[in-house]
């Protein structure tokens, strides 16, 4: 099962989380695509939406605050827009059909432009946007999520880290990738210093009283910070009306986090594509983002570093090396993917012993 001492293959990890989805009546295609939305995160080397989060999302589907079956609909159909109702279905599988509605759309009519509401945490957006990419499409996405921002000047929580990404088209480069959130960093990544009893950086969040914190339990209890001062603020508050308001779904604290067990999600979504073909040869633009990564790259190194890397690259290369040498999982990890391997009743298809 391990293609070394510790080290676990990634398709063994599938296999073992598609069936813990499979257990609670997920159906097989969509159980397959959120176990390898977890997996290809360990791949990139963002643990802090890796498997980690399998428990969490197992919980709400146990408690049916996301339902089994993804019964997701289109209720607005109008040329290069649509609005997609996820039915509190699996956020993965409603994210996935409409970054294909997009690119549907943008084939046709130039650009796609798919509204979702109604939905689940889908893990990281770049797993999505990279799909239309490799259709020659650019494509943005960006989600709401559950409030652990307080509005600028005010103590209270509202406004969601709001992730979002850019994939564009890279030709020999596979794709040129932003993803972020608004705030300084992912709730993820608090949530794994937790697990890992580590502290964090005093400039990830503040408590309660509006401290500066390196306890992530205090962090988490408080308010992450956003990005760049009043500036990550208006950009999650821009996220969020994009995703929640244009929808007619939920808005601020209305969304409910992964981190919630019991309350549906509401998580509301945006996914433009824009079909490259229709403002020049696909061939002629991945030549000039070629000359483009060239440039970029063609200037002195900085003290300590080994390369000059084009956004989406670090990830590119952490999945190879990872692919070729298996992954190595934190024990916090392990453990409660065992919790949730005795309580799916999938101990077998654990590809590791505790």
């Amino acid at each position: 099962m391990t293609i070394s001492n510790n080290y676990l293959k990634p398709e063994d990890l599938i296999r073992f989380t598609q069936a813990v989805y499979e257990s609670e009546g997920v159906p097989k295609d969509d159980a397959y695509l959120a176990a390898d939305t977890l997996v290809q995160s360990e791949l990139w080397g963002h643990s802090s939406h890796g498997l980690l989060r399998l428990s969490w999302y197992y919980a709400r589907l146990c408690s049916g605050a996301m339902k089994h079956v993804t019964n997701s609909s289109l209720v607005v159909d109008s040329n290069a827009i649509a609005i997609l109702d996820g039915g509190d279905g699996v956020g993965q599988v409603v994210a996935k059909r409409a970054v294909e509605e997009s690119i549907r759309r943008a084939k046709q009519h130039s650009v796609g432009i798919v509204s979702v509401k109604n939905s689940n945490h889908f893990g990281t957006c770049m797993y999505f946007t990279r799909m239309g990419a490799k259709e020659g499409c650019i494509t943005i996405l960006m989600s709401n999520a559950g409030p652990n921002m307080a509005p600028w000047g005010g103590r209270q929580k509202k406004i969601g880290t709001n992730p979002w990404s850019i994939a564009v088209p890279g030709g020999k480069h596979g794709a040129v990738v932003m993803d972020m959130a608004n705030s300084g960093v992912a709730r993820g990544k608090i949530y794994l210093a937790q697990k890992r009893r580590q502290s964090i950086p005093n400039d990830w969040a503040i408590d309660k009283e509006g401290r500066p914190t390196t306890d992530p339990q205090a962090a988490i209890e408080g308010f992450i910070l956003p990005m760049a001062g009043h500036k990550g603020y208006v950009m999650g508050v821009m996220v969020d009306i994009l995703s929640g308001v244009l929808s007619g779904g939920a808005f601020l604290d209305q969304v409910h986090g992964p981190y919630d067990p019991i309350n549906k999600s509401s998580a509301c979504h945006l996914v433009i594509s824009l079909n490259v073909s229709a403002f020049q040869p696909l061939a002629e633009f991945e030549g000039r983002i070629d000359e483009y990564i060239r440039s970029l790259k063609d200037v002195p190194l900085a003290e300590g570093h080994q390369q000059v890397y084009f956004p989406g690259e670090m990830e590119s290369q952490a999945d190879a090396k990872n692919r070729r040498l298996g992954l190595l999982l934190p024990e916090d990890t392990m453990l409660s993917l065992k919790q949730v391997a005795l309580e799916s009743g999938q101990e077998k298809l654990l590809p590791f012993s505790i």
